[in-house]
């Protein structure tokens, strides 16, 4: 009896995970921040956004949850000093977490900024280069502060990508197109690049050469990267995220393609990361490293 007493003892269980939110008032960052509330092991410390007039704004009030108590500031080092030195004593495995849904002209700099204050950064915001990850992933190694940098926060697509990957031996010819509403800032997307490096690991070509081509209008046969492979962006109103990636062969074709309906699909897969990013030694790149 005094086993089940201890069990049910509220002290014994493990302290929620902090999590701060930047790009708090965003879509995104909306989702993310109800995801969070909704989580039994997870706490919602601290919510960063640039959006004009909002400082010191209740989060709550501002995405109609009510009052929160938490509020809004674009002060992210702020913030994240403030997360950091509250579990300071956590020990190994613990810490604060980052969740950044922001912009590509700030992600590096507030990846950086989390790692150098010991907070554990799970960035969902796309645009980081080959080059800014490597320098990320050697700081957060020399730092021992465990970070994901996540293209895509969807199961769906990391099935779609091991798939691509796979079919990626069989076919010479493929070309890959992603969509999204219109006003995602970067093109084409992470994950649209990061599926395309992962059919590239076989060390092969694509698309070989059979007729020369000529473009009567600039770039409207995508982007062509190194292997041959070519990427194509479209960017609507009416859309939220999609990719679809096409395999030709004499005789046949093969379509692979992820839709997102709503961005509470991605839900799951950020809970997982926030939850396993505490223990990592360095910075991991993709979903599929993590489950």
């Amino acid at each position: 009896m005094a086993g089940l007493s201890l069990a049910s003892d509220p002290q014994s269980r493990p302290a929620p995970i902090p999590v701060v939110v930047a790009g708090a008032l965003g879509r995104m960052g909306a989702e993310v921040v109800k995801a969070v509330l909704q989580s039994a092991d997870c706490s919602l410390v601290g919510a960063v956004d640039t959006t004009p007039g909002k400082e010191g704004a209740d989060l709550g009030l501002e995405l109609g949850l009510g009052e929160l108590e938490v509020a809004v500031t674009a002060d992210l080092e702020g913030c994240l000093c403030q997360a950091s030195q509250a579990v300071r004593q956590s020990g190994p495995g613990g810490g604060a977490v980052l969740v950044d849904f922001t912009h590509p002209k700030v992600v590096y700099e507030h990846t950086r900024s989390a790692i150098a204050y010991g907070v554990h950064p799970v960035i969902g915001t796309t645009g980081l280069g080959p080059q800014q990850l490597a320098d990320l992933a050697a700081f957060a190694e020399k730092s021992g502060v465990g970070g994901a940098v996540i293209p895509n926060f969807s199961v769906g697509m990391v099935l779609l990508q091991q798939a691509a990957a796979a079919a990626a031996r069989f076919y010479d010819f493929a070309e890959l197109t992603e969509l999204h509403h219109n006003r995602k800032a970067d093109a084409p997307s992470g994950t649209c690049i990061k599926t395309a490096e992962l059919m590239e690991e076989l060390g092969k070509g694509f698309n070989p050469l059979q007729v020369e081509e000529h473009e009567s209008l600039a770039g409207c046969r995508g982007g062509q990267r190194e292997s041959g492979l070519r990427l194509h962006s479209l960017r609507l109103p009416g859309l939220v995220a999609h990719q679809e990636v096409m395999f030709g062969a004499p005789g046949e074709t093969y379509t692979l393609r992820h839709d997102t309906i709503e961005r509470s699909a991605y839900m799951p897969g950020v809970l997982l990361t926030v939850r396993k990013v505490r223990s990592l030694g360095g910075l991991v790149y993709g979903l599929e490293r993590l489950i």
